[in-house]
């Protein structure tokens, strides 16, 4: 089992849940992502597989050796597996792998905002308005420690670049899983831009119930083998119904004899 996938962010809608609330919302295209090595403890000293998504307009001849013949794809990610033998090389993996009501943990690049002051970046509230303060709204103020230890300590909050960076929101519930369209509904919001990628894994609570999940072939496999058993049971009975049927209606004396 996969514990999460790769996709994009499609944008932001409001939906109804099942209880009836109007609910804000994130559209994802989760997948279609393929396997493109899976690791082994003997041979990399750890159990993933490897995903690609996305198509890519040129690849340089590394990474092209590297994919063989699954295609152009522009993005590589590793996922722990719980069972790496259920996969091969070339399978493809999509949101039927998330279920309704499942958390999830995104995670993103957030929107880059340049270079943005005190206020914006830390909710700094500015100098006073009044007083004869007329250029100092939205100055950060003082940053020294005075005269010990006579510097400023590293990590100070101060104006600079804002946004672009790796940003992870846990525990968002799935509220609609569309394996046919290959999309995923998950409540609140999610970090990055339109269009963006972001990483989709199963969340702490659900990771444990993920893991006794069958994959979907053969759930459908076992699905199949159960209408061919009950096919061949009721196969069975009809001649012995059959025979009860023909006992009932005879005549008596034909009983007898």
């Amino acid at each position: 089992m996969i514990e999460g996938l790769l996709g994009r962010k499609l944008g932001t809608i409001q939906i109804f849940d099942k209880q009836g609330r109007l609910r804000g919302a994130t559209v994802i295209e989760a997948g279609p992502c393929l396997v493109t090595q899976i690791r082994t403890p003997e041979r990399d000293g750890y159990e993933a597989i490897q995903l690609g998504y996305g198509a890519a307009k040129r690849l340089n001849k590394p990474r092209r050796g590297h994919l063989q013949r699954l295609g152009d794809l522009r993005h590589l990610r590793e996922f722990r597996a719980h069972d790496p033998s259920q996969h091969k090389v070339g399978d493809r993996v999509g949101a039927e792998i998330f279920q309704e009501g499942d958390r999830v943990d995104v995670t993103g690049v957030s929107k880059g905002r340049g270079f943005a002051g005190g206020v914006k970046r830390h909710n700094f509230s500015g100098g006073p308005k009044t007083h004869g303060q007329s250029d100092r709204h939205r100055a950060p103020g003082a940053i020294g420690a005075g005269n010990t230890p006579g510097r400023v300590f590293k990590g100070m909050r101060m104006a600079g670049h804002m946004g672009a960076e790796q940003v992870t929101v846990r525990n968002l519930e799935v509220l609609e899983s569309n394996a046919a369209r290959g999309l995923l509904i998950v409540a609140g919001a999610v970090p990055g831009a339109r269009d963006g990628l972001i990483k989709i894994r199963y969340a702490k609570k659900t990771l444990e119930v993920a893991r006794t999940r069958k994959p979907a072939e053969a759930k459908a496999a076992e699905e199949e083998a159960t209408e061919e058993q009950e096919t061949a049971e009721a196969v069975a009975e009809e001649p012995a119904a059959q025979a009860e049927d023909a006992t009932a209606e005879a005549p008596a004396g034909e009983e007898a004899s």
